[in-house]
């Protein structure tokens, strides 16, 4: 496994994280355990959840499993554990949001379910543009003061949210965010107009959600060759991309390497990423995922990729003007 800085921090964390959304309606239990042992075993120390995963208003499945878990012993301290906080978890008209009411309670809640002292890193999972960044950082800095908090994340942030959040943070003489995790694969790349040059900007650490795409960049034409049976989503994106999607496998094979290789190779590959989000249903998905770290993705290839799946044009303005 290889290591590098969350953003400007000086916390280590691997180059790939594990993300935990499908422990609880995708796998259970029991594997979800397996797969957490066997990512530890394999050098991951970032383990990335939230606590409206597991899809059950108020019940945390997901933040729960993870704190079994934990609480097995001698796992905590070997990992940097990520949550997030925003989506609704009651029924309340304050159950939801970033006001510091809701963030206290969520933090409280999300640090019961996962059986610790301290999430260390505290993302939030959108913007909420009805609440004052003054309010969401007293919030923060109040958790951060009382130890059950260390750094604080964004998810899903426009580049103009990152750059507010970093000017009221400045305020309030507080580091402020350290990293966003965005959509970001080959097929979703609007991000690299505003979003990458904000993080780079303000030494934010980029964590990709969804690096394949649903799994439209892990093979998908392969496996329904294969008789293997495609979601609803992954159905619609191979009929929306079957063209670019066929290049792309065909190139895969020309180099002699996986989709889902590449895929996650071609991100590590960008300076501002500091570890794409893989989210394995299945063991073998897990001890696949390490060959990306190896993958040497060279000019040539990139230029094939820029035609297969093209990017926005850059960085903005120069993407669309002068």
């Amino acid at each position: 496994m290889e290591y590098t800085n969350l953003g400007r921090t000086g916390l280590k964390v691997s180059r790939l994280c594990l993300g935990t959304m499908n422990f609880g309606p995708e796998t259970s239990e029991k594997d979800s355990f397996i797969i957490m042992d066997r990512a530890l075993d394999l050098g991951f120390n970032f383990f990335d959840t939230a606590n409206v995963y597991g899809w059950k208003i108020g019940e945390g499945i997901t933040e729960q499993i993870v704190g079994r878990w934990l609480a097995q012993g001698e796992r905590r301290d070997k990992i940097v554990l990520a949550t997030k906080v925003y989506g609704k978890m009651g029924e309340g008209v304050n159950d939801r949001g970033l006001s510091a009411y809701h963030i206290r309670k969520a933090c409280e809640d999300s640090l019961k379910r996962l059986q610790t002292d301290h999430i260390d890193l505290y993302q939030m999972h959108h913007v909420d543009r009805s609440t004052p960044w003054e309010e969401i950082w007293q919030a923060m800095q109040q958790l951060v003061t009382e130890g059950k908090v260390l750094y604080v994340g964004s998810s899903n942030f426009a580049a103009m949210h990152i750059v507010q959040a970093q000017y009221e943070a400045k305020m309030c003489y507080f580091i402020g965010l350290v990293s966003e995790q965005s959509l970001y694969n080959l097929r979703a790349r609007t991000i690299e107009l505003e979003v990458i040059p904000a993080c780079k900007e303000f030494g934010l650490g980029l964590i990709p959600w969804s690096p394949l795409a649903q799994g439209l960049l892990g093979g998908a034409l392969q496996k329904v060759k294969k008789g293997r049976r495609a979601g609803d989503l992954v159905k619609k994106g191979i009929e929306k991309h079957h063209k670019q999607i066929e290049q792309y496998e065909a190139m895969c094979k020309d180099i002699g390497e996986q989709p889902a290789d590449v895929a996650l190779a071609w991100l590590l590959k960008n300076p501002v990423v500091t570890a794409p989000i893989i989210g394995p249903r299945t063991m073998g998905q897990l001890n696949g995922s390490l060959r990306a770290l190896e993958l040497e993705i060279d000019d040539d290839t990139m230029k094939r990729l820029d035609e297969i799946w093209p990017g926005p044009g850059g960085y903005a303005p120069e993407a669309y003007a002068w």
